[in-house]
């Protein structure tokens, strides 16, 4: 079959002459299906916004002659990949960071003309080859867990395995803003404060980028936010710094930081039936007549509309879930006068601040699926050994920069 196309070449992405194409090969692979509720991306016109963010990255298109029949791609970045104990000068165990370096694979689509032909196959191997080339030690990928055609190319054919089953929480931008509890404060931190309280208490989170300052410095994010409970000596001017923060903290305190993925690319909602959009409308119109009711209202999904991620969720104390949901409220609203359509997050199943999250199972993924390939047998992991056989911990840290 592959000799009645002609010979698929592989070759590096070029946005001068290929950015038409591969438009059109992803409008072609998200074509729903008919009389059913199908998500669609728009990429604004960068085909590679989805990595470009990422400290190395790559995207490889596949041709047959000059019809551009799929593509793919990759990014490379050093993570924790676990946490080993050493000890300090007062003999007192210190967790300590593990880190590897990870390569990412995202995007993969073919045309669907030309599957069955290994053309995804083809645009896999040499996106490891690249990865092998510039040390990376594991790739892995995301994919939906009923999504069985990948699944199976990439457990089956690929060598992947199924490692970690993480969940997207998804809650809709309300037209009211939501009230946020009188209790609790809501600080803005500064990268440089944002930087120490990540690195000192969640680096032996998996997943952790080691370059997170490069992640709160980015330009797409919108701010970290600190919620702690009014009447700690903590507030906005009396704010010492993140080291004498942890040094004595309150007794519960939450944080995350706010990604802004509208300005990277939009989703729409297509196949909804007239009555869905009018039921969808009538809720937002009673809810900006009536603000006061706090009526949850559906946004208007069935038009281009974007979004804001929340990572770096964290948090200690005995009411840490009531100062979750306050920072929930706040991204929220901070959404809702950039004019977003949901805030979205995703957390490790076991998580426990996950009970803080609100969300609509509807919108929302249970499982989402993680699968991992070890790229080299020749690698020294330390405490961890190889990363694709370990158990999942409590949390796992999700990298904006790869949405």
């Amino acid at each position: 079959m592959g000799e009645e196309y002609g010979e698929v070449i592989v070759r590096e992405f070029d946005p001068n002459r290929d950015t038409e194409r591969v438009e059109a090969v992803e409008r072609m692979c998200e074509v729903g299906p008919s009389g059913k509720l199908s998500l669609f991306t728009d990429l604004l016109g960068d085909p590679i916004c989805r990595v470009r963010h990422s400290p190395s990255f790559l995207m490889l298109v596949a041709e047959i002659g000059e019809e551009i029949v799929g593509m793919t791609r990759g990014c490379i970045k050093i993570v924790t990949c676990g946490k080993k104990l050493s000890r300090s000068i007062n003999a007192t165990p210190k967790p300590l960071p593990v880190y590897t370096k990870l390569a990412y694979l995202l995007g993969l689509r073919v045309s669907p003309s030309h599957r069955r032909m290994g053309i995804g196959m083809k645009l896999v191997k040499k996106m490891e080859e690249w990865f092998r080339d510039n040390g990376a030690e594991y790739s892995y990928i995301a994919t939906e867990n009923d999504n069985l055609a990948s699944v199976n190319l990439f457990t089956d054919k690929c060598g992947y395995s199924k490692f970690r089953t993480p969940s997207i929480l998804v809650n809709p931008v309300f037209a009211h803003r939501l009230s946020l509890p009188r209790d609790v404060i809501i600080l803005r931190l500064s990268p440089s404060d944002a930087e120490t309280l990540y690195r000192r208490r969640f680096a032996t989170t998996e997943f952790f980028p080691r370059d997170i300052d490069s992640v709160l410095r980015n330009e797409l994010t919108l701010g970290t936010f600190l919620a702690v409970p009014r009447g700690s000596r903590y507030t906005q001017h009396t704010w010492p710094g993140s080291i004498p923060f942890l040094a004595d903290p309150p007794g519960s305190w939450a944080v995350v930081s706010v990604w802004n993925c509208k300005e990277v690319f939009t989703l729409e909602v297509r196949g909804a039936s007239r009555v869905r959009r009018t039921l969808a409308k009538t809720t937002r119109m009673v809810d900006r007549a009536l603000p006061f009711l706090g009526l949850p209202s559906v946004p208007n999904f069935f038009r281009p509309f974007g979004f804001h991620f929340m990572y770096g969720l964290g948090g200690e104390g005995g009411e840490v879930v009531k100062m979750v949901r306050a920072l929930c409220g706040h991204a929220h609203n901070l959404a809702k006068e950039r004019g977003c359509g949901v805030v979205v997050t995703e957390v490790s199943r076991r998580e426990p601040l996950r009970l803080g999250v609100p969300h609509w199972k509807r919108l929302s993924c249970a499982e989402d699926l993680w699968c991992i390939k070890r790229l080299g047998e020749d690698y020294s992991d330390g405490s961890v050994g190889d990363w694709t056989k370990s158990p999942p911990g409590l949390s796992i840290f999700v990298d904006p920069r790869e949405l």
